[in-house]
């Protein structure tokens, strides 16, 4: 292989988010009436290697039926991709389901993973390069709820198709999934196509299990934002002082992940401080379940149709493939 085609397959793309915009979002979250913190920040790369260890718990559903749904219906999924596909996955992590669609899709101008998690990113980009050694990987590293440039050397003229599994669209409320599926619909053009994972609403039970696993990688998931706070702002947030709290709220339909503070205690953050009382939250994480209804009104709303639709014979969870509105 030529060295400039060397070069190529081995562009690396950083537009990791900026130590500030961290402290900013954290900052605005803690003067909140209901204190946040946004989500996307759990992904550091300790909080991707619990993530992929919650995806193989017993309790989680998720993956293990997206993974099904995927197998089992790979033939017809790539089939409906066509020929000339530049494969872009927003929230690529370790990448795993997508080894599917790699396997099958003959046809690929280039892959590109784009995750938040910077050595996360660059791991399992490095794992895919070994893998497969012909395949063109771009990876980005990226905030992509935000605008982001897709790398220069991607092939303009494949038909681009974004791949968002994992039903991470639940982490969005409503009137912001929309507005996102709005900015992907303008990375893939009237030509392109969008294949997600969504989670659908079923025993609130089963929800509460999937996100109160009796190992506790859940409750460490999601205490490590506090813990990267304190790395990486300075924050002396008392870990041992939050509890972790997940719950089905059933009027908007989603799971809440909370942390609540067992005593009264005072944050620091850079220079100034946060009270935070006994028994308050700060709310880490929503996820969305939808009705297929639901969720093909939502999509048009943002300028999609479904096209088609892929469940596992439960209906836990459902594939879709949606089209921009001509």
């Amino acid at each position: 292989m030529k060295t400039n085609e060397l070069k190529r397959r081995h562009t690396f793309h950083n537009n990791e988010p900026e130590r500030e915009e961290f402290f900013d979002a954290v900052a605005a979250g803690l003067e909140r009436e209901q204190k946040e913190f946004p989500c996307k920040y759990l992904y550091d790369e300790q909080g991707s290697r619990l993530f992929d260890k919650i995806c193989t718990l017993d309790e989680y559903y998720p993956t293990r039926t997206e993974l099904h749904i995927m197998q089992s219906n790979i033939d017809d999924i790539a089939g409906r991709f066509g020929d000339n596909v530049l494969l872009i996955e927003y929230g690529s992590g370790s990448s795993l389901k997508t080894r599917i669609l790699l396997d099958r899709l003959r046809d690929l101008s280039g892959y590109i993973p784009i995750d938040i998690s910077k050595e996360h990113l660059l791991h399992s980009a490095s794992e895919l390069k070994k893998q497969y050694p012909d395949l063109n990987v771009l990876p980005v590293c990226a905030d992509y709820t935000k605008q982001f440039n897709l790398p220069d050397n991607a092939d303009a003229g494949a038909r681009r198709v974004v791949y968002f599994p994992g039903s991470t669209i639940g982490n969005f409320h409503p009137e912001e999934a929309i507005d996102f599926l709005r900015t992907i619909s303008k990375v893939i053009s009237r030509n392109g196509l969008l294949l997600l994972g969504i989670d659908l609403k079923k025993d609130p039970i089963v929800l509460h299990r999937a996100y109160n696993d009796r190992q506790g990688v859940t409750a460490m998931f999601n205490l490590n934002s506090l813990v990267r706070a304190n790395r990486e702002l300075g924050t002396n947030f008392r870990t041992d002082l939050f509890k972790h709290y997940a719950f089905f709220n059933p009027s908007p339909g989603r799971v809440e992940m909370h942390l609540i503070s067992l005593e009264d205690q005072k944050v620091r953050l850079n220079g100034t401080t946060v009270s935070i009382e006994q028994g308050e939250s700060i709310h880490t994480e929503c996820s969305y379940k939808y009705t297929l209804h639901e969720f093909e009104q939502l999509a048009a709303k943002a300028g999609f149709r479904v096209d088609h639709v892929w469940t596992d014979e439960d209906d836990m969870f459902s594939v879709q493939l949606l089209k921009p509105l001509l």
